[in-house]
């Protein structure tokens, strides 16, 4: 927790605080010391014996109640004076429940004081007492467990309660929330110090000093030692710092639920086989897991949900005040996917600081037709780095059973997930990133029409079947045209030359379509826009877009936010029109795209810092190629 600056106040309310203490002060000792009351507490400090102890307060009346409780008050706020002789006599007086109230009450008044003192005089209060302490103060101040930390003060040696007080009051909690600290803090060593007189009275002297004996020497230990038990607290708010800042990791009910209602959502269509071949993970450790479906999180989640893990989700879904919140509560952490992301960094790191399981979906975006789609080299680095444990979570059939391109899950469907280890944490440290890679892609690599061959029992049933295919196959092979499909049904038409290429049930093409699968066609069609890219340096992608950015009430993930003209080429990606009123012209070199993330049919978009540049094109069904065409010109400028 951040000091917060106290208000400096003015000299003169300075001058009459002091005033008013100095006269509470000498009013007090006035009434302590005068008359015969001087004689009564000599007489109660040196008896040889309870009984004589407390027939000398009896000669105080109610006086003594005001006298034990003043004198308890006094030992807070000088912080030089012993407490344990004002509670032993008031155990001894009035018994244990009468004479820890009385402490009790004398010890509110002294942190109150503390309290008011701190708001006039201010900061310079702690620099004499924390100067010399070996407490280190400003650590416990940056603490999300300073409430914890306050209590520990109380039972560490050498730090008197006024000084705690002090402390507690710089942190500049109200009222309220400091006095139940401080106060509560100081019980136990009240119901202590009560105790040993109730016992003197209860039973005996001798049990009573066997009992004192043994704190004091507990103490003593304590305070020969005091370097070292300072040392272990300082490390612990260190530590307690470290896993403070690091994300929450999943609320395990919170998984269950989702889980549940996944299930319910889906488990009519989708049939799940989890298999674990590691049992329990080493904490700490990455899961690294391909992505062939937009809920491939809840597969994984139903595998890992005892390790309650930490998941990289993209950004966008952040934006949405609740879904965001949610997500947190599932032990997510944002990243602004393929671009530099220094806090996503910094939070993985923590995850696995903490011990934490962090799992990620390296390829950092959905699967365009069932295949691996490669990843990013700093992933590849940052897994170097983190010298912790890997395993691989590999999906297969989530890609059918939920296309990128789908209008939703398709009956008849199978996803099988199988974790399994893949690296020790000595291996990680020693490897090479070429055979890391080899490794990763060796463990992730996957062809979703291949997998489907060892399956023949599986028929995927939907009236829509090929709807929404027209988002990603977007070249005629039979007349060139681009982006001229329609999906209905199962069959998609060329509105060209009213070419016709029907799915069947186990997503391959029947009639007289020039491809087995879509994932042929893709491949082909890929192929040829490398060719027009890479014979033509003048190569340009353009179109009118709407912008969007992200949500400013959280509503929403996105908002309109201006409209222009986006124009890819070897150099990069610029946008040229308005942005929230104005009018703007931002540049995205090349060097810094890795790929242009896309929705099917619906945008491409590149993150800048947290912000996301999104753009939804003319012709919807364009934005596969805008994705597409990033890639090649991202290849052929590393080249």
């Amino acid at each position: 927790m951040s000091e917060k600056p106290v208000k400096s106040k003015s000299k003169k309310t300075k001058i009459y605080t002091a005033i008013a203490f100095i006269v509470l002060f000498v009013g007090l000792m006035f009434f302590l010391f005068s008359g015969g009351n001087i004689s009564i507490l000599k007489e109660a400090f040196t008896a040889q014996d309870s009984a004589e102890v407390r027939a000398s307060l009896e000669k105080f009346g109610w006086k003594g109640y005001v006298t034990l409780g003043s004198l308890s008050m006094l030992q807070v706020v000088f912080t030089f004076l012993p407490a344990e002789p004002v509670q032993v006599i008031s155990g001894i007086s009035f018994g244990f429940w009468k004479g820890s109230l009385i402490c009790f009450v004398g010890v509110i008044a002294g942190n109150t004081i503390i309290y008011i003192l701190y708001k006039i005089y201010g900061q310079k209060l702690t620099e004499y007492f924390q100067s010399n302490a070996e407490f280190d103060f400003d650590q416990a101040r940056r603490s999300s467990k300073i409430s914890l930390i306050v209590f520990i003060l109380y039972f560490l040696p050498a730090i008197p309660y006024g000084m705690i007080c002090l402390f507690t009051a710089s942190l500049n909690f109200k009222y309220p929330k400091y006095i139940v600290l401080t106060s509560l803090g100081s019980l136990p060593s009240i119901f202590i110090g009560v105790g040993l007189g109730h016992m003197a009275i209860a039973s005996s002297w001798i049990l009573s000093l066997v009992v004192f004996a043994v704190l004091v020497a507990l103490l003593v230990i304590l305070f020969k030692n005091r370097s070292k038990v300072f040392k272990k607290v300082n490390e612990f708010m260190r530590s307690r710092e470290a896993k403070s800042k690091a994300p929450k990791r999943g609320n395990r009910l919170i998984w269950h639920l989702s889980s549940f209602g996944s299930k319910i959502v889906y488990g009519g269509k989708i049939k799940v086989r989890l298999k674990n071949n590691v049992g329990r993970l080493e904490h700490p450790s990455i899961v690294l897991c391909n992505h062939g479906s937009f809920i491939d999180f809840v597969y994984a989640g139903r595998l890992l949900i005892k390790e309650r893990p930490n998941f990289v989700v993209a950004r966008l879904y952040f934006y949405h005040k609740r879904l965001g919140k949610l997500l947190r509560s599932l032990g997510c952490i944002p990243k602004s996917m393929f671009t530099a992301d220094i806090e996503n960094a910094k939070q993985c790191m923590r995850v696995l600081s903490s011990d934490g399981i962090l799992t990620m979906m390296p390829e950092a975006r959905l699967s365009t037709v069932g295949e691996f789609e490669g990843i990013q080299a700093s992933t590849y680095r940052f897994i170097q780095r983190s010298g912790v444990t890997v395993y691989t979570l590999r999906l297969n059939g989530d890609y059918f059973a939920n296309p990128k391109w789908g209008d939703g899950a398709r009956k008849g469907s199978l996803v099988e997930a199988e974790l399994n280890p893949l690296l020790t944490a000595e291996e990680v440290k020693q490897i090479s990133l070429e055979d890391l890679k080899a490794r990763v892609e060796a463990a992730l690599g996957y062809n979703e029409f291949e997998w489907l061959e060892t399956h023949p029992e599986l028929h995927y049933k939907s009236k829509t079947l090929a709807e929404g295919l027209e988002n990603v196959l977007c070249l005629c092979p039979k007349c060139g045209a681009w982006h001229a499909f329609k999906a209905e049904g199962h069959t998609l038409t060329c509105e060209k030359c009213g070419m016709q290429a029907t799915l069947d049930d186990r997503y391959a093409f029947v009639d007289d379509a020039p491809f087995e699968n879509f994932a042929k066609w893709y491949a082909w069609q890929c192929a040829e826009l490398k060719k027009s890219i890479v014979g033509n340096s003048d190569y340009s992608l353009e179109s009118k877009v709407e912008l969007r950015h992200s949500s400013k009430d959280g509503k929403n993930l996105t908002r309109a936010a201006g409209e222009g003209v986006c124009t890819l080429n070897r150099t990069g990606l610029k946008y040229v029109g308005t942005r929230d009123g104005e009018q703007v012209e931002k540049f995205f070199p090349m060097s810094q795209i890795y790929r242009l993330l896309f929705g099917a049919g619906e945008d491409f978009e590149i993150y800048e810092g947290k912000e996301i540049w999104y753009f939804r094109p003319e012709d919807r069904r364009s934005c596969v190629i805008w994705y597409i065409a990033s890639g090649i010109l991202e290849e052929a400028c590393e080249k």
